[in-house]
């Protein structure tokens, strides 16, 4: 591996990017466990993929929000680091596959050029802020709620409060009631409001909290149905402090909020919230909304060059389907459908160069992964639509039945079972070769994922699958979980989806004309298919789906999966390669000390929360060490205080300057960030790593001489 330098303007990003090639480094050559790099290269947007060797590289676009040179960088990215392809996610992420590892370094340069970043676009990190993709255009929004996602955004990002949690933090930021972010889904989700008060409007937020999808998914609880704008960002500080210090860490099946929440209760947790407030480093947050920059919009007086529209009746459905009339009076937004999320780099830069004239500089990654383009005259519609016709983009049909969304299921994930990416083009053919007028239906959502992990949110669709397998004559054949009646209510509400029963992966299209065929027979005039779900019960469709899961008259056909060639495994995609063995509690040690070198250098800088929090994370980790190195394991830094306190303090092997450990630890949430006490934390930390370093160093040494 090559030695690598940024030449960046940005010394915060450069210092990110020379460690991330230091740290390739220390992992190449064995001196970094596998596991400990897998956690830091997440945190940097570098996961892997099935196919060993090469990494799947996520590029974290806040709220979704992509200029024109952006968009270009990334496309520009992709030719030179990866396939040529970029990859839209329901996260309003872009993702680059088969990336390798050693070159990412220099992929990430090239992003901060256009000021993209990966960092914690994996990992257990805030990950990605998304929004309603129609913030500051939605015709029914209180107000844009586009500067407070991304004051959130640029808050959390480097924060020391959330770089090594038990498990991802997710955050959503709603327009209007209509719920377009899913709020309900998050781990924090708000919807904007306006209160009157004495007179005047106050902006001001309903906060939903804990809710989430994967394999056990859990709808949020209201946190407030009122919170003073200025009063958001103080408020997730202080919750995710609570989920840092009390969340699950051993079994990361039961480490996200949702289970926290479950298994205190909401009292309990609302208690540690308030518990944090007067620790945390901002007790009021204002944005300053009015200051937020105008979009920059195209030139008035465009000409069209000559341009041809092929299919007249295409566009009036594109139109139709995919273009609504913003909250400006005179301008449109106008919805791409992107198949499967996936569009060339080629392609991106020919419809960059040809859409600039028309469209605002302002292009916005939508939650079902398309693209929205803004600020369009009216009359510009038909030129657009042409561009997108030529490019192979002018399907209508936006978020509605035809327009499945997936993720990449088998083609790229590790975790996937059977394909995604496969039976979701074979169900869209069944639509639009057999349910063409369903284009026009926005009520239905169908969404697909390669596992129960519900990346492509199939927990919340009308009708979804999620990957999984079965067993027919004493072998095993891919199979889809069908998934019924899930959906968007308003205002923070939601339907999680319920498993009815699983079929042969080769039946998802006669499981779709079953259940489209049921509706338009069966259905009342203008029931929405949930009520109509509802009305018969869940009962009912298992029985209706039933023959198609009888295993009796399997074929060859049903052992292979779509897409596939051969027969079907269950067996997962490889990781990279594993490091050799190495002193875990040594290479743990190592990293308190950084965490302590990094609490100096906030002090160095003034920045007072931030090395109070660092110099929690050593304590806390240091005592980690010192309990592993007994066989101690801990599932919480709530319960590592504890058990260090059990083991050590209460036993007399270490003194320490307070009563308990516990109560030198959580001197942390009872002072005020200022300067005396983060210099006194610093030292109370610093001397409890030495003081461990000599406890382990005495112990090694006895040993070996017994």
């Amino acid at each position: 591996m090559q030695s690598f330098r940024t030449e960046l303007e940005n010394p915060i990003v450069e210092r990110d990017i020379i460690e991330l090639e230091q740290k390739i480094r220390l992992f190449r050559e064995g001196k970094m466990t596998d596991e400990k790099f897998r956690s830091l290269r997440l945190a940097r947007g570098i996961y892997g993929q099935r196919q060993q060797g090469v990494q799947m590289v996520r590029i974290k676009l806040p709220y979704g929000k992509m200029t024109l040179e952006q968009w270009k960088r990334i496309a520009d990215i992709s030719d030179e680091y990866s396939t040529g392809n970029l990859h839209l996610t329901t996260r309003q992420d872009i993702q680059l596959h088969f990336v390798s590892l050693d070159r990412t370094p220099q992929l990430w340069t090239q992003l901060d050029l256009d000021e993209l970043t990966i960092r914690e676009a994996c990992g257990n990190t805030v990950r990605n802020i998304t929004a309603s993709d129609q913030a500051g255009i939605d015709p029914e929004e209180p107000f844009d709620i586009t500067p407070y996602a991304d004051a959130a955004f640029r808050y959390f990002l480097r924060n020391p409060i959330c770089q090594d949690m038990g498990r991802k933090f997710k955050m959503a930021f709603s327009s209007s009631e209509k719920d377009t972010a899913l709020t309900f889904m998050h781990d924090i989700g708000v919807i904007p409001k306006i209160r009157i008060v004495d007179g005047k409007e106050v902006r001001g937020f309903k906060v939903m909290v804990g809710g989430g999808l994967g394999a056990q998914p859990y709808l949020a609880k209201t946190g407030f149905e009122f919170l003073e704008a200025d009063q958001l960002i103080p408020y997730i500080e202080t919750v995710l402090r609570v989920f840092d210090r009390y969340g699950e860490r051993s079994s990361r099946h039961k480490a996200r909020m949702k289970f926290l929440i479950q298994k205190i209760g909401m009292e309990e947790f609302v208690r540690l919230v308030k518990e944090e407030h007067k620790a945390i480093k901002s007790k009021t947050f204002v944005v300053d909304h009015e200051a937020w920059p105008a979009p920059v919009l195209p030139e008035d007086g465009f000409v069209a060059p000559a341009f041809t529209i092929k299919d007249q009746k295409g566009f009036e459905a594109w139109k139709k389907t995919n273009t609504f009339e913003q909250k400006q009076k005179g301008y449109f937004g106008a919805y791409i459908r992107v198949p499967l999320g996936d569009i060339k780099s080629h392609t991106s830069r020919w419809l960059i160069e040809k859409l600039r004239p028309v469209i605002a500089n302002d292009t916005r990654v939508t939650v079902n992964q398309g693209l929205l383009l803004k600020f369009i005259r009216e009359e510009n519609l038909p030129y657009i639509f042409s561009l997108l016709e030529e490019a192979g983009f002018s399907a209508p049909g936006f978020d509605s039945v035809a327009d499945i969304t997936s993720c990449p299921g088998t083609d790229t994930c590790n975790l996937a079972i059977s394909s995604s990416t496969g039976i979701s083009a074979a169900l869209e053919n069944v639509i639009h070769e057999e349910f063409p007028d369903l284009i026009y239906n926005n009520d239905i959502k169908i969404k697909i994922s390669g596992c129960m992990n519900s990346c492509g949110q199939h927990g919340l669709a009308h009708i979804g699958f999620h990957g999984s397998s079965m067993k027919a004559g004493g072998k095993v054949l891919p199979a889809l979980q069908v998934l019924l009646g899930g959906g968007v209510l308003r205002d923070g509400e939601g339907r999680v989806s319920d498993k009815v029963l699983k079929v042969p992966s080769r039946r998802g299209p006669d499981v779709l004309r079953t259940l489209l065929h049921d509706y338009e027979t069966n259905a009342q005039e203008k029931e929405l298919f949930n009520d109509y779900y509802d009305r018969n019960g869940e009962k009912y469709f298992y029985e209706l789906l039933k023959p198609l899961a009888d295993l009796t008259k399997v074929t060859d056909s049903d052992f292979i999966d779509w897409g596939q060639a051969e027969g079907f495994s269950t067996a997962i995609g490889v990781g990279e390669c594993a490091g050799v063995m190495i002193d875990l509690i040594a290479t743990l040690l190592f990293e308190a000390e950084e965490k302590l070198d990094w609490s100096m250098q906030s002090l160095a800088n003034n920045a007072w929360a931030d090395s109070i929090y660092q110099s929690y994370a050593s304590l806390i980790q240091t005592a980690k060490c010192i309990l592993l190195d007994e066989n101690v394991n801990c599932n919480t830094q709530h319960g590592i205080m504890n058990d260090f306190d059990k083991h050590f303090v209460e036993t007399g092997k270490f003194k320490i300057p307070a009563e308990t450990f516990r109560s030198l630890v959580l001197q942390i949430n009872q002072h005020e960030p200022t300067e005396s006490f983060a210099k006194q934390y610093y030292q109370q930390a610093k001397n409890f790593f030495d003081q461990a370093q000599q406890y382990r160093t005495e112990r090694q040494t006895a040993s070996a001489n017994a």
